[in-house]
């Protein structure tokens, strides 16, 4: 089987951003999102954490269709040993971004794809480093003004705004979003 000739994905996430990666890489998804609870614990090995929760949402998703090709994944932000979870509101975003201001972190991507009438689960994970510009008051409220930070970790997102905040990142651009298509496409070429 070739690339062409690979299923239509079954998406197991509401990430806007994972559809909009998928769709523009042109591959054919639909999308079901899991109703579970996802594993939280702020002391965890980043690792451990995406790849835990892509299977939860994965597994979920894949029980339910043993017949789809189910991609699943999770997005964390680790600094100094502490995960940066999705904020729960705005003060918390704001706390979030001042903790980043001029230093460093590491996004967490864990990609799990599974197609259980053939018998295939494969999952990677993906790490790259981003670096914040030191950031005021001002330069917070202005990037609050261009993103939504409540539904993403660590209370930003690379593909807007960034000029604002963000200094420079080495490794995947596609895995600050939330999935790292250059994976994505070579777990895909492994089945096809």
């Amino acid at each position: 089987m070739n690339r062409d000739e690979l299923p239509r994905i079954l998406l197991a996430s509401r990430s806007p951003r994972r559809s909009e990666l998928l769709a523009r890489e042109g591959l054919a998804f639909d999308i079901e999102v899991p109703e579970v609870d996802e594993w939280e614990d702020p002391k965890a090995d980043p690792q451990e954490l995406v790849l835990r929760n892509a299977a939860i949402k994965g597994d979920a998703v894949a029980a339910a269709h043993p017949d789809r090709l189910v991609l699943s994944s999770d997005t964390t932000v680790a600094i100094d040993g502490h995960l940066l979870a999705k904020p729960v509101d705005m003060a918390e975003a704001r706390a979030m971004l001042r903790r980043l201001s001029g230093r460093a972190h590491n996004v967490y991507t864990s990609v799990l794809l599974q197609w259980r009438v053939r018998g295939i689960r494969v999952e990677r994970c993906v790490e790259s480093r981003v670096v914040f510009r030191s950031l005021g008051e001002e330069a917070i409220t202005r990037y609050f003004g261009i993103v939504n930070p409540l539904d993403k970790a660590g209370a930003y997102g690379i593909q807007e705004g960034r000029e604002i905040i963000i200094d420079h990142f080495e490794g995947s651009l596609s895995n600050i979003m939330g999935l790292p298509m250059e994976t994505v496409r070579e777990m895909l070429e492994q089945l096809a």
